[in-house]
């Protein structure tokens, strides 16, 4: 890579509930890429992060958050259920959306959602209730299945990634791109398993999904 730009960074907190959040904004920034992790993982997931920097070099901005509060993701840990409640994850991507949109920084940047595991079901659920458009989608790994009858209404461009060797879930994106009427594209990744662990799948991974959000002009405005 060349040299990275400059990049603000900072830990907010989000209204109205409090969830935390780690933006980046890079100077002259494109775009904002809002990350929507899975379950059991955080803002803090090594993978989301490492596909944030790569978007932060490629000039957009990133804003990783945990969809959950502290406490309820204590409840979580013993109960497993919220990290499958769509709605409210959705809901908790839609306040952060909003938020964004009024914070002086990023407020004009065009938004797109980078959505891993459950997070990808949450994006696209988000992106069918806004009344603004966000501009595009990624999934890795992502369950866009869980997003049930929203997937008809998705009119964002929207890229699915999943391992090749991830078999169960390619089998479930399948059924879930061919629910999606928008402009979208499913890639499978050769020899990847879920989290992308083996060596160069994850760097694939932050390529296809670099090239997503740049390659659509409305990331360019």
């Amino acid at each position: 890579m060349s040299q990275s730009p400059e990049i603000n960074e900072r830990s907010i907190s989000i209204p109205p509930n409090g969830i935390a959040a780690d933006l980046r904004v890079p100077a002259r920034a494109a775009g904002l890429v809002i990350f929507a992790h899975g379950s059991g993982s955080s803002r803090l997931s090594t993978r989301n992060r490492f596909v944030a920097e790569v978007l932060n070099h490629a000039g957009l901005a990133t804003l990783l958050l945990d969809l959950l509060t502290s406490a309820e993701e204590q409840i979580d840990l013993r109960t497993r259920h919220l990290r499958f409640d769509i709605d409210l994850l959705a809901n908790r991507l839609a306040e952060a959306t909003e938020w964004a949109k009024g914070h002086r920084e990023i407020e004009r940047l065009p938004i797109a959602y980078f959505g891993a595991s459950t997070g990808a079901a949450a994006a696209l659920l988000a992106t069918a209730k806004l009344p603004d458009p966000i501009r595009a989608v990624v999934s890795r790994g992502g369950r866009p299945d869980l997003a049930g009858t929203a997937l008809a209404q998705v009119k964002a461009p929207t890229l699915l990634i999943v391992g090749g060797d991830d078999i169960p879930v390619i089998e479930l994106n399948r059924r879930a791109f061919d629910e999606l009427h928008c402009e979208k594209k499913l890639e499978i990744v050769p020899h990847a398993t879920h989290l992308f662990e083996e060596p160069g799948t994850l760097e694939r991974v932050a390529t296809l999904a670099s090239e997503w959000f740049q390659q659509h002009s409305t990331m360019n405005l």
